[in-house]
């Protein structure tokens, strides 16, 4: 009994945090690390993985029905939520912008992870898991500490790398990275099935 508890929450946490590793997601926290104050990236981030993950928990198999064509439009206001900000960091000068401190950093990465992950691949993983893994805690549980260990090797990358490019440049590597993920969101939104490697 202990022993199936286990394999289901490693099972669970394997597939969660593997497939939210090669996720659009990862790649944009990195930006927003390198950018914004890291750890409270992580926790807006953080925050928003543990939201997604109860509600899958809790609404369970449910929610692709209740959902239906709605996962289509939360698909595309995360890509145009990216092309959004990387359109601030191209056009608005830095001297006009409010260096985000604090709960802005945190508001910022909340509604990125929110916006991306409602609806994802993951998300589905974990209403799938919940219908057949014994327990919706072991799920639960797994599933929003394989996502919370993602957004922190996430952030960690985009921290180090903030601190080791000259500012200019690192803006520009952000920007074409937040460009790419947010087309390539946009496309997955319009038609699922063009990137598949692009679904977790």
């Amino acid at each position: 009994m202990a022993a199936d508890v286990v394999l289901e929450f490693l099972l669970v946490f394997a597939v969660i945090g593997g497939t939210e590793l090669l996720d659009r997601t990862n790649f944009a926290l990195i930006g927003l690390a390198a950018q914004l104050d890291p750890r409270s990236v992580w926790a807006g981030a953080a925050s928003a993985f543990v939201l997604t993950t109860l509600l899958a928990v809790a609404i369970g198999a449910v929610l692709l029905d209740a959902l239906g064509g709605h996962v289509t439009y939360l698909r595309l206001g995360g890509g145009l939520f990216l092309l959004a900000y990387a359109g601030y960091l191209l056009f608005v000068p830095e001297s006009n912008r409010r260096t985000p401190q604090g709960r802005s950093a945190f508001a910022t990465a909340f509604l990125l992870i929110l916006l991306l992950e409602i609806g994802d691949t993951t998300m589905i993983f974990t209403v799938v898991f919940v219908g057949a893994i014994s327990s919706p805690v072991i799920v639960g549980v797994a599933a929003a500490l394989a996502l919370v260990l993602v957004a922190a090797s996430a952030v960690m990358i985009g921290s180090r790398l903030g601190a080791r490019v000259e500012p200019a440049k690192l803006e520009r590597l952000v920007v074409v990275i937040l460009i790419i993920v947010g087309v390539a969101t946009i496309v997955f939104a319009l038609e699922p099935g063009w990137l598949p490697s692009l679904a977790g």
